[in-house]
């Protein structure tokens, strides 16, 4: 669906690109900023606004709807750039714990522990 709209999109850009740039400016117009004579010629005299202006408009409005849609379209959720596969889920922040903490985590040092901590230390320092 959203490709379909991507498509009449991009088109309607082009469209709307091409009826802008061929109107007729206030001062000069397109063909006179080539060396063309006359421009108005070649639609007539008035013709060639009323056209211009109805598709500059007709395109800008479906410019807008195309625009919207895929602005409604990309909002349903979020998906993956690779077909059948789903979108990486968002990782939690690592936490870290500071030395405070870590020492109050730690469970109380028994006596037992200390002396054999003690001979272990004794031992090595014969070696």
């Amino acid at each position: 669906m959203s490709g379909i709209i991507t498509i009449i999109h991009i088109i309607v850009c082009f469209i709307l690109i091409i009826a802008v740039l061929l109107q007729s400016g206030k001062a000069a117009d397109l063909a006179g900023a080539f060396g063309g004579g006359g421009s108005q010629t070649v639609f007539g005299p008035r013709g060639a606004g009323t056209i211009l202006s109805r598709a500059t408009t007709i395109s800008a409005i479906v410019f807008m709807i195309t625009s919207l849609s895929l602005w409604m379209l990309s909002a349903r959720g979020v998906k993956s750039a690779v077909k059948g596969e789903e979108a990486p889920a968002k990782e939690a922040a690592a936490v870290t714990e500071t030395k405070k903490e870590a020492e109050e985590k730690k469970p109380p040092v028994t006596e037992e522990k200390k002396e054999k901590e003690q001979k272990s230390t004794e031992t090595e320092k014969k070696k």
